[in-house]
């Protein structure tokens, strides 16, 4: 996690200038994207599945109180509890409060960004407790005390090497000549310190992918199984999820669980999907004997009604995240928040307001590539643009932006001045240019050519192109 009392830019020139981070961040390209497009080719009705998976959220944004009222009532109906809160605080202490009920010592987490959206870990530990990631990729980062850098890949920014010399460090209890060169072997050794955490566990915390209304089950999907035996084996179970996680019917969620494993790892589907529904029964042989929901708003309700309503789709995949170019450049811990990418530079400002979150719609090529992926059809870039617009007009963009912005709109507002402007402007960039073709400096946009060389224009502006051809059509139309 990255310092608080450091900026979304002081990050970001930390983060292009580690050699580690860059290698690391190569991974992404070349796994993540690949495989989403490998399985999507392989099934014909992919686009038509988004399609449906849209339609699904939609109508369960647009009557999301009435099955969330049936999603508690079944949930009650089973014997479990439901605990309605409106923010962070009022989650972290119902589960405190469950925790010291159960007399609770250790907990094992499976992953969940509701988990880290509430910073639950933090809480558990001030209260005397040892709060355990399960997830591997969860696992390492709390061993180094840092936030996932990604959804559903909380390690992506780590090498190998990076990982061994944790472990070496923190196992203190295995030989100190054992391998761990190779990826197994430190998956093994995982295994190992884990197995007796997950039989210590007075209680077990789970996110949700998905809340059935019609059965008030929740759903999970991991590829490690730790999840199942994170909510198996204590004797508790509290499901932790946000408010849009709900959907009608089991029906609906296995619509879309076709299109989450494709576009998060390209799988087929994940290795485990698991439905919880309330505590073990009499002829049950394993389970919990007490299970809670904690459903979180934070901010949701807020959003159904706006102009943002369309995030509450997302069913974090990470796909946005997997094609965004920034994201490859700077990776998770740049962006100073819980939701990394695209999916976090829209929702951030959100939960923390734009004031807190203003330079996270600006890191964005608006090259599209997130909204063309996104399993949910959630339109990325236009809700970048509507924060964008909310911060110019909160005055919260910086002065020399906004300033810059006024010089455009002078000349915009006056279409034969800014023709003249854009003429000569082009005609002197391209004396500067030369032969080359290419500017290595140029006053105002050290920004850019401090890394590379600024393209030339070559002959007229679109403008003056466009009349000419216009002219030129018309013409021969006469």
């Amino acid at each position: 996690m990255s310092p608080p009392d450091r900026s979304f830019s002081e990050n970001v020139r930390v983060a292009v200038a580690d050699p580690q981070l860059r290698r690391a961040m190569h991974h992404v390209k070349e796994g993540f994207i690949g495989k989403r497009a490998k399985a999507a080719a392989r099934l014909p009705e992919f686009e038509t599945l988004r399609d449906a998976a849209r339609d699904i959220k939609d109508h369960t944004l647009a009557h999301l109180d009435l099955y969330l009222e049936r999603y508690e009532a079944e949930v009650t109906g089973r014997g479990g509890h439901v605990h309605w809160c409106a923010g962070p605080a009022e989650a972290r202490a119902a589960i405190l409060d469950i925790c010291r009920q159960a007399g609770a010592r250790t907990v094992t987490k499976g992953k969940s960004m509701i988990g880290e959206e509430i910073d639950i870990n933090a809480h558990l530990e001030a209260a005397g407790m040892m709060p355990v990631e399960t997830d591997l990729g969860e696992y390492i980062v709390q061993m180094r005390h840092e936030r996932p850098s990604h959804i559903i890949a909380p390690a992506v920014h780590l090498t190998k090497d990076l990982i061994e010399a944790d472990f070496r460090a923190q196992h203190r209890q295995f030989p100190a000549d054992r391998s761990l060169s190779e990826v197994p072997e430190l998956v093994d050794e995982a295994r190992q310190v884990l197995r007796q955490r997950f039989l210590d566990a007075d209680v077990g915390i789970t996110g949700a992918n998905f809340l059935v209304a019609e059965t008030g089950s929740s759903i999970i999907v991991t590829n490690e199984g730790n999840g199942d035996l994170t909510q198996i084996l204590p004797r508790v179970h509290i499901v932790i999820a946000s408010l849009e996680k709900m959907v009608p019917t089991l029906e609906d969620a296995a619509t879309i669980l076709r299109v989450l494993a494709r576009s998060a790892t390209g799988q087929e589907f994940s290795t485990y999907t698991t439905v919880s529904t309330g505590p073990k029964r009499p002829d049950d042989v394993d389970g919990p004997e007490v299970y809670h929901v904690i459903l979180l708003d934070n901010g949701r309700s807020d959003l159904l009604d706006g102009p943002f309503r369309e995030i509450l789709r997302c069913i974090r995949c990470g796909a946005c995240i997997n094609h965004c170019p920034v994201y490859h450049a700077i990776g998770g811990h740049a962006y100073g928040s819980v939701y990394p990418g695209p999916i976090g530079a829209v929702l951030t400002p959100a939960l923390e307001g734009i004031e807190a979150a203003a330079d996270l719609p600006e890191a964005s090529t608006f090259c599209g590539r997130c909204e063309a992926v996104c399993p949910m059809r959630i339109p990325l870039p236009k809700l970048l643009r509507h924060w964008r617009e909310r911060a110019f007009e909160r005055r919260v963009t910086p002065k020399t932006v906004r300033a810059g912005i006024g010089v455009w709109a002078f000349f915009a507002q006056r279409p034969a001045l800014y023709g003249f402007a854009t003429g000569l402007a082009a005609r002197l960039l391209g004396m500067l240019g030369g032969r080359r073709g290419r500017i290595a400096r140029l006053p105002l946009a050290g920004g850019w050519t401090r890394f590379r060389d600024l393209p030339a224009p070559e002959g007229q502006t679109f403008r003056s192109q466009w009349a000419t051809r216009g002219a030129a059509r018309k013409g021969q139309r006469s």
